[in-house]
């Protein structure tokens, strides 16, 4: 899969995504400080599901309507980067043929999905 780790997400996330394989560019490693319309442009581009814990992202897909290839949105009371990378691991070995193209939240308790499609490019 191809994957964009925004750069609030951190870059542990990243490596780990990188470690199993996946193309992953890490917006920490490559393009920090960039603005969230570069970043989700930037996903869009690559054609890759965006990784987040900022939640403005859900008014640019969903209010402003911009286009995405999926979005996963980390909404976690545990911010270090090992609850993060426990997160994406559990939601890849639960769901990973349902992320392309859906808007996805992610909690310590619940996934919840958006609509499919909605504001896929």
């Amino acid at each position: 899969m191809r994957f964009v780790v925004d750069e609030c997400t951190g870059p542990a996330v990243a490596r780990y995504l990188m470690g199993l394989g996946h193309d992953v560019v890490s917006v920490f490693d490559a393009a920090r400080g960039v603005d969230d319309d570069r970043v989700l442009q930037l996903a869009v581009e690559l054609r890759s599901i965006l990784i987040t814990n900022d939640k403005d992202f859900g008014e640019r897909v969903f209010s402003a309507g911009n286009p995405h290839h999926g979005v996963i949105l980390l909404r976690l009371a545990d911010e270090r980067h090992t609850a993060k990378v426990k997160a994406v691991r559990e939601l890849l070995a639960a769901y990973a043929d349902q992320l392309p193209g859906r808007f996805v939240v992610v909690s310590e308790r619940a996934v919840r999905f958006a609509s499919p499609g909605r504001g896929h490019a």
